[in-house]
């Protein structure tokens, strides 16, 4: 199995958050496509001998609804001429809801894609408004409504939580709308201070506040226990689905599955111990092609990597396969290490799988620095 990302980093405008390669240059988009689709052309026989069908394609951005539908159409069906797609391949596009419009559901119809994540953050019109959405909560309601009218099933939004200014009532709002959408799919992120920001620049000024940790814990407990009680499978700490619709692309990544990605900005993975990334520069992808540099992965990074991928699903690490690729010293190693956790109650061990417990996802990042090499 293998998957394939295209990166769009283009936007119409910036969110105060978001800290992925993006660019506001739109005269640079039918240019950019071209360069796009030269590259998949030239890296075609990358994978060959181990995909001999990518069985998941995800164009993310960037916002890749920003591209004219015919540009998008065209990055959709010239990938799948250069790479052959699995019967039943999972193709996501990214999409803001305000780009839904009759004339770009017609185009997808004609391609591909068979799923839709849709950026939707909140249904709170004065925190979309914060953080410099371009939509509204209707757009995005109407999005969602047109997709699914048009035969589109498999369909995602995304929320977030920590807003500023954001109280449990509108969090509770927020859920609650979501579940009534009828959306099978759904990823919830704590927002997150990155640096170099305008939102982080505006908390370090103090113009505005982080929500403190106990209701930043609270949204997600109720998250947790709002979707759980309407049949979503809680499948990794972000991501919610019910059963049939989690999102093979993502789930990929965490079980260490080989990946081509193109465009600017774009990560790839041979699936063994080789990653690549191009440089996230626009102006020279579009005048020279990918400036790609590599990682040879070592052994203490694979164990690493292997330990936070698998650590941030619901089955945990399986200890018997981890046994079987890195030896009994990691074995051993690993469960020395997680004897405090358990202790307190942030892991648990079922049988030959390794866990977070609920309270155990609040302190992710210790539980997994404390287990690595």
């Amino acid at each position: 199995m293998a998957g394939i990302y295209i990166h769009i980093p283009f936007c119409q405008s910036r969110c105060i958050y978001c800290d992925f390669y993006s660019t506001l240059h739109l005269d640079k988009r039918e240019a950019y496509v071209e360069q796009l689709c030269r590259e998949m052309l030239e890296r075609k026989d990358e994978l060959l001998t181990r995909a001999r069908a990518y069985n998941t394609l995800y164009v993310g951005g960037g916002t890749p609804s920003t591209l004219p539908p015919s540009l998008l159409q065209k990055v959709l069906l010239r990938t799948a001429e250069i790479f052959p797609l699995a019967t039943d391949a999972e193709v996501t596009v990214e999409a803001n809801p305000d780009d839904v419009t009759s004339e770009w559901i017609a185009m997808l119809k004609d391609t591909p894609v068979n799923r839709v994540s849709m950026g939707t953050q909140t249904f709170n019109d004065q925190l979309l408004h914060f953080l410099n959405r371009r939509h509204n909560s209707q757009q995005a309601e109407r999005a969602v409504s047109m997709l699914q009218d048009a035969g589109f099933t498999n369909l995602s939004i995304d929320l977030i939580y920590g807003i500023p200014g954001q109280t449990r009532q509108i969090w509770e709002q927020d859920v609650r709308k979501a579940i009534s959408l009828r959306t099978p799919h759904l990823s919830a992120y704590s927002l997150m201070y990155e640096e170099g920001t305008p939102i982080t620049r505006l908390r370090d000024k103090g113009q505005i506040e982080e929500m403190d940790e106990d209701t930043s814990l609270w949204c997600y407990e109720h998250l947790c226990q709002q979707l759980s009680e309407a049949g979503f499978q809680h499948y990794e700490i972000s991501n919610f689905a019910l059963p049939g619709f989690h999102s093979r692309h993502n789930s990929s990544y965490w079980e260490g599955l080989p990946y081509l990605g193109f465009g600017a900005g774009a990560h790839s993975y041979d699936g063994k111990d080789v990653r690549r990334w191009n440089e996230s520069d626009l102006l020279g992808y579009i005048a020279h092609g990918a400036c790609y540099e590599t990682e040879q992965l070592t052994e203490t990074d694979l164990y690493n990597e292997h330990v936070m991928t698998r650590l941030r699903t619901h089955q945990g690490i399986d200890l018997q396969h981890l046994l079987l690729r890195f030896g009994q010293s990691c074995h051993d190693y690993l469960l020395e290490q997680a004897k405090p956790h358990l202790l307190q109650g942030n892991l648990q061990k079922t049988g030959q799988s390794l866990h977070l417990t609920r309270g155990g996802i609040f302190v992710s990042n210790q539980v997994m620095s404390d287990l690595f090499m």
